[in-house]
Parts: structure tokens; sequence; C-alpha cells
């Protein structure tokens, strides 16, 4: 859309949630492998300092899929509607300069039109802007709602795994916080199977 301000930026809804969990447990003397819970095999021994990819589990993680399509789906109907406004107010904007070119209006209802455009063009710009707002608002729901699943799933895990020290770790070129570890302290497979085992246990207690 040529000549009409659109303030809209789509944030990115693959972006990554800041989420370190902390859970200081006594360190077991007894040196044996974490039992497991309802299924999902820890990895690492008790009172051990593990890691996770955050990056991995937002990718694999299903409730994060299916609310990200969800969002997606959203966006895609705003940003629907405001090209749609935004193309009409332009083509408006076109047919008056095309009259005035031409001689087609007198100047005083040239002038009536152009104010009136100009006021449709702020009303614009402030649709926009909400729209932007409002996208915003959604994507933030929707990584407040996953990390929230992902911290009380860790949490109660955690109970059972006893681990001194969960960490997460994101990037792919140089991961941070943890550059480089023990591949024994990735429980990051771990994570995601037992985050969906428990997705689908939630779904299937909301569907009855």
């Amino acid at each position: 859309m040529k000549n009409t301000p659109l303030v809209l930026s789509i944030i990115a809804l693959a972006g990554v949630v800041a989420l370190c969990i902390a859970q200081l447990v006594p360190q077991s003397d007894k040196k044996a492998e974490t039992p497991a819970e309802e299924g999902v095999e820890a990895v690492a021994q008790k009172g051990s300092i593990v890691y996770f990819s955050l990056d991995r589990v937002l990718s694999e993680y299903d409730m994060a899929n299916e609310l990200r399509s969800a969002v997606e789906s959203k966006v895609q109907g705003i940003q629907q509607e405001v090209n749609r406004r935004g193309n009409k107010l332009q083509k408006e904007g076109n047919d008056l300069q095309e009259k005035m070119s031409k001689g087609l209006i007198t100047r005083s209802s040239a002038e009536v039109q152009a104010q009136k455009l100009q006021q449709q063009q702020v009303d614009f710009q402030n649709y926009a802007a909400k729209k932007e707002q409002e996208i915003a608002e959604e994507q933030s729901v929707m990584m407040n709602q996953i990390g929230d699943a992902i911290k009380k799933y860790i949490d109660k895990m955690n109970e059972t795994w006893e681990y001194a020290l969960i960490l997460t770790t994101q990037g792919d070129v140089l991961p941070a916080p943890v550059v480089a570890g023990d591949p024994a302290l990735d429980i990051t497979d771990t994570v995601i199977t037992g985050l969906n085992e428990e997705y689908v246990k939630t779904k299937a207690k909301e569907n009855k």
C-alpha cells in the first residue's frame, strides 16, 4: 500500500520465551538413577545440575504448536482486515487525485473530500495501531501460557527427579547459558516427552 502509513509489525511467532527454572533440593548420598514417573524416564542422577534446550521444547511441544497455529490464524485475519481498509483508503485518495487532475470536481468540493480523507487517514492509523497492540497481546498471552505450562511440569516432575538445578539453553551457533555440557545431563528429550504426555492427559480431561 503506497503513501499510507501503516504502523503494524507482526512479532515472530517462533519467538523464544526467556525461562530459567531453578529448584534446590537436598542431594541424596546414594547415587542411583532417578525413578521414572508416569512413564517419563529421567536421564541424570539425583542432585545433578541438568539442562534442556528451550528452542527444541518450543518447537516440539504440542501445546506450543497448537497455540501458535491459533494465534497465526488470528494474526492473518487481522492483517487481512488492516490491508483491506488501507487499500480502500488508498483507492479513494487516488480517485480524488484523478478527479482533481482532470478538473472533474470544483476546488471547494475537492477540499471537502480531502479533509474527509485526512480524517479517515487518522482513523485508519489509530485502527492499525490498535490492531498492532491486539496482536502483541495475543502473542504475549500465548507465550505466557506456554511458559507457565513448562514451569508447572518441571516443578512437578522434579519432585521425582530431585535435580539440584535445572537450566535452559538457547541458540544453535553458541547456546547460552550452557555452551557445552555432558550429554547425559541434557534432559531435553525427557522434558518434551513428558510435556506432550501431560498435554494429552489435559486435553482428554477437558473433552470429557
